[in-house]
């Protein structure tokens, strides 16, 4: 029984601008989790049926859906918030298929294809077996290719790839056919919801006590279009106005040397 499963949802192949951008990003997202310090964990990329993946390293498997593509899937199709349900739903399925054949996980972390996470979180869970489980609250952005991270530090509202849970918490059926599609939204494709549910019912998440993961943006195949970090935290009007915010963005820059290669992008 691993300690930890590491589920990917990739979205329908209909739905990517781009497929080989998705696939260039999700073998580096898939190269991070790699990294692992400790090695009891195991990956699950959830994909549809004929969609090209990239080659898989050890520890890694996929699973085939036959899901149709998702029609809201481009923001601006409808209401934000039936393109955030539509969202939801197609997401939370495929998680639920993973989480499903990974039923003996004790814990289990959804990741986006195009993030990365730190080479510790197996080892910190590993240390702490019996918690409830993580928010990563403290990460970092980074614009595609860029030289420089930026600390964000109320990152599980901003990012997907920001919750490792218990299994158990997740109440999950045994059966994908007895899952509601409420429950599917809110537990699994949502990475806001969830936390709040878990602390009502008396099993609240921790913050986890490093920077966890990464954010990845400005990069041709996101669909959330995120702007670059640049353009949100420097060159806004609203933080050029304002001197004293702009020098605290600067402070926030780290600079993407050795030790944050190895251990967010599994690079020496």
């Amino acid at each position: 029984m691993p300690l930890l499963t590491f589920i990917i949802p990739v979205r329908h192949q209909d739905n990517a601008r781009d497929w080989s951008k998705l696939k260039a990003n999700l073998s580096q997202t898939v190269t991070s989790i790699s990294n692992q310090t400790n090695g009891d964990w195991r990956g699950i990329i959830v994909a549809n049926q004929g969609a090209d993946l990239p080659d898989l390293p050890e520890k890694f498997s996929a699973v085939r859906v036959t899901f149709p593509p998702n029609d809201m899937h481009e923001l601006g199709k409808g209401s934000q918030e039936d393109f955030l349900d539509a969202f939801r739903a197609d997401k939370g399925r495929r998680v639920l298929s993973g989480m499903l054949t990974a039923a003996d996980s004790r814990f289990f972390m959804i990741v986006d294809d195009d993030d990365f996470v730190s080479s510790r979180i197996v080892q910190h869970v590993s240390e702490n077996q019996d918690a409830n489980g993580w928010t990563i609250d403290h990460g970092y952005i980074w614009d595609n290719g860029g030289s420089f991270l930026f600390e964000h530090d109320d990152f599980s509202h901003l990012c997907g790839t920001s919750l490792i849970i218990r299994a158990d918490l997740y109440q999950m059926p045994k059966r994908f056919e007895d899952a509601s599609l409420d429950w599917i939204k809110s537990m699994l494709g949502s990475h806001v919801r969830i936390a709040n549910i878990l602390a009502q019912r008396g099993t609240p998440l921790a913050k986890l006590p490093f920077r966890g993961a990464v954010y990845r943006v400005a990069h041709g195949g996101s669909h959330s279009r995120a702007p670059s970090l640049m353009r949100q935290y420097f060159l806004n009007r609203g933080v050029l106005l304002k001197p004293k915010r702009l020098l605290r963005n600067f402070r926030k820059l780290k600079m993407v040397g050795g030790g944050y290669r190895r251990e967010f992008f599994g690079k020496a």
